[in-house]
């Protein structure tokens, strides 16, 4: 690789910690300047992960039945399916929606026979053991069993009817340690 230097950031003399780096298709890199970084919202929870579901409505009342979700909003379509849906745990949210045919569904979609994943939520809760043995009796495949973690907590992976995968812990990454 070659150092950076100055007619790489056209007279810049060091690497700014807010660039970014990229190669050409030479592998000579390049570097951009990000002039602005996006500040968080002040709200209850800035980050809420959205899911896709083939059969939503039944995602939803399962979700709220089995592991304590709320409906905050849950919007039908014109075909009966899920438009659109929020459901809420403490401070946390997540989206969810019917899988369809749009723009967002081209790019989002509901687990496939694989079963891997590109993301999954973790879900701080105060009684692990219980949620544990709710899961289990309403039918989620237990991906990974309860266990206590070395970093402190008990949790466990599962998976919901529909195969979406859910992790589940007692530790709470925004507590401070000891």
């Amino acid at each position: 690789m070659e150092p950076l230097g100055p007619t790489v950031l056209a007279g810049v003399d060091s690497v700014p910690p807010t660039a970014g780096r990229s190669f050409t298709s030479t592998g000579k890199p390049t570097y951009k300047l990000f002039h602005a970084m996006p500040e968080p919202k002040d709200t209850i929870s800035t980050i809420i992960p959205t899911m896709r579901y083939n059969d939503a409505k039944a995602a939803i009342d399962w979700l709220c039945g089995t592991f304590g979700f709320t409906r905050h909003l849950v919007v039908e379509s014109d075909d009966g399916k899920i438009a659109h849906a929020q459901l809420k745990f403490g401070n946390g949210m997540i989206m969810l929606g019917s899988a369809r045919d749009d723009e967002f569904g081209s790019m989002q979609c509901p687990p496939t026979n694989s079963g891997a994943v590109t993301q999954s939520p973790y879900i701080v809760v105060a009684d692990i053991d219980q949620l544990y043995t709710s899961a289990k009796s309403a039918g989620a495949t237990i991906v990974i069993e309860i266990k206590d973690e070395d970093y402190g907590g008990r949790v466990f992976s599962c998976r919901d009817p529909q195969g979406q995968l859910w992790n589940f812990g007692s530790y709470d990454p925004w507590q401070p340690e000891g």
